[in-house]
């Protein structure tokens, strides 16, 4: 089998082999996936964070061999914890941004570490195990988002849907989350009432239908943050999600998840 880690900002993860496809995904920096199909330019891969899979461009990521893969994989990853930050690549004397969240595998204490035989640096803020209980450290970290604007399929702060939202937030703590909202509303303990939730929860909406259709995140004081229009914080009920511009009820609430200690 074939491997790979993405080397640049983000990568689109496509639902079908085409640029015209829809954007279902997104790769950050440093985030490694294996090769299941290979068709002209595109690569069909299934992402290690989330089990997530889709098509990306065969020009966006850096090969590597089942050694290399598992070497990379056993090493300590420190997460980037700004906005944006520049990576200066060394091996190249040149510098490119990186999202919050990116991974940075083997990072060393001088900011240093390698992909191969390409060498970078990294000198902004980075996180690795928690400071704080880790329902404290979700709820900061949901408000880094916080403006962040909706895009389908996004996972960075200059674009995030619902899901890409809250999976985010979950890595940046420790804590893997399926990709859509229909998956992740499918892992963790059911919590029976709004006013048994706590901080840091994973409140999941339904359509007319019942299908699973948006997702955010529980701050408490009866306030959810989550990825509509932009990452917004609006108040919530046993009913839902009620949106003070809208004037009414936008969201409609059916089960909420525990998955923090």
């Amino acid at each position: 089998m074939e491997y790979g880690i993405c080397n640049i900002s983000a990568v689109p993860v496509r639902r079908e082999p085409s640029d015209q496809s829809e954007m279902v995904s997104q790769l950050l920096f440093g985030e490694t996936f294996s090769i299941t199909e290979i068709m002209l330019k595109w690569v069909k891969i299934h992402i290690d964070h989330d089990n997530y899979e889709g098509w990306i461009d065969k020009k966006q990521f850096l090969s590597l061999d089942e050694s290399d893969y598992s070497k990379i994989n056993l090493r300590k990853t420190h997460l980037s914890l700004d906005i944006v930050s520049p990576l200066s690549f060394l091996t190249h004397n040149t510098s490119f941004p990186i999202f919050l969240g990116s991974s940075l595998p083997g990072l060393a204490e001088d900011g240093t570490f390698s992909l191969l035989n390409n060498r970078y640096k990294y000198e902004g803020n980075s996180i690795e195990t928690p400071s704080l209980s880790l329902r404290e450290k979700t709820v900061e970290l949901a408000i880094l988002y916080l403006h962040a604007p909706y895009l389908w399929g996004g996972r960075s702060p200059f674009g995030i849907d619902c899901s890409g939202f809250t999976q985010m937030v979950y890595k940046l703590a420790g804590v893997k989350l399926k990709r859509d909202a229909s998956q992740q509303a499918t892992q963790g303990e059911t919590i029976s009432f709004i006013n048994e939730a706590l901080p840091g929860d994973l409140a999941f909406f339904d359509d007319e239908e019942g299908n699973i259709i948006h997702t955010g995140i529980l701050l408490g004081s009866n306030q959810i943050i989550h990825a509509s229009g932009q990452v917004r914080i609006d108040t919530i009920d046993h009913h839902g999600i009620y949106n003070r511009e809208a004037g009414g009820y936008t969201y409609n609430l059916r089960i909420i998840k525990q998955l923090l200690g």
